[in-house]
């Protein structure tokens, strides 16, 4: 196992930085001048040259690519083009917001979701089986900025338990939380349904039934724990995503998180903080992928790594 670790974090260098690459040179090629932006309306052409030779700007990519990984590997991520903050800075203030929205989203989701898709899966073809189904396919379809927009409507303006934006208390976590776990929950609840309902009809559960287990103890004890191969598969995909795509989610409810910052940054060209957030977003889902490829050997012994 710890030979496997050590070997999927070396491969990492290569991959994060052909990653570092692309998003480098794509994002020099979005539309705009940073440098124009910067120095104004009113600026001369003259001070916006002058402007772009300060931020180097005017150099060839490949030279701003390499002065660029140059600074990264001394721990510089550089500075806001818009604020002049660093953006180690910037990151720090918006991290955990996002981190503990993307843990409460994922949370909620995974409990409810695996606990319906296990009553599904109990009780095929009756009503509980119904309830999910029908659960899960409006979690999927509603898209979750309306979902957001309806949360605020009723809960914020009109019964007013919760805050329609910011994070001042814990209160303004739930809504947020609710909006970006809801397609989570239903996707878990399908995923656990079809894979429990397949590993309740395999040989080892009708030796166990033979046995005399408990119904209890055979779902809970045995067939879950090896369907949740594959609910760890979509919670780790899920994951990975929230922490850098609950893009949308954040503008709605205007919370000061990752996915915010980045499409303030996108809007103004602010070219450091853009590459660095998605070089952060690269490394955060492959991270989460290489934790749950390392938690299923609990869940299934028979898995091996070399």
């Amino acid at each position: 196992m710890g030979r496997y670790i050590i070997k999927r974090i070396i491969g990492l260098i290569p991959l994060l930085l052909a990653v570092s690459f692309l998003i480098f040179i794509f994002i020099h090629l979005i539309p705009g001048d940073p440098a124009r932006l910067m120095a104004g309306k009113d600026a001369t052409n003259d001070e916006v040259e002058a402007l772009r030779t300060y931020l180097g700007l005017d150099k060839p990519i490949l030279e701003q690519y390499f002065i660029y990984m140059k600074e990264l590997f001394q721990g510089d991520l550089g500075h806001s083009l818009r604020s002049n903050a660093p953006v180690t800075q910037l990151f720090g203030e918006r991290f955990l917001p996002s981190l503990q929205l993307s843990i409460l989203s994922i949370g909620w989701a995974m409990l409810i979701g695996i606990l319906l898709g296990v009553i599904s899966a109990v009780f095929r073809g009756r009503w509980p089986d119904y309830f999910g189904t029908i659960t899960a396919i409006s979690g999927i379809s509603v898209p979750n900025f309306w979902l957001g927009l309806v949360m605020i409507q009723l809960f914020a303006v009109q019964f007013n338990i919760f805050p329609a934006g910011g994070i001042e208390t814990w209160k303004g976590y739930v809504l947020p939380s609710f909006a970006l776990g809801a397609g989570i929950m239903a996707m878990i609840t399908r995923f656990t349904r079809s894979s429990l309902v397949q590993t309740l009809q395999e040989d080892f559960i009708r030796t166990a039934r033979s046995r005399g287990l408990g119904e209890r103890a055979i779902i809970f004890g045995h067939a879950l724990k090896k369907s949740m191969i594959t609910v760890l598969t979509i919670a780790g995909l899920q994951f990975g995503f929230l922490l850098g795509g609950s893009i949308v989610v954040e503008t709605v409810f205007s919370f000061p998180g990752m996915g915010r910052l980045l499409i303030d940054s996108i809007q103004f060209r602010d070219y450091p903080v853009v590459q660095s957030l998605l070089l952060i977003f690269s490394l955060e889902f492959i991270l989460v992928n290489l934790i749950v490829d390392i938690l299923y050997g609990f869940f299934n012994p028979k898995i091996r790594y070399n």
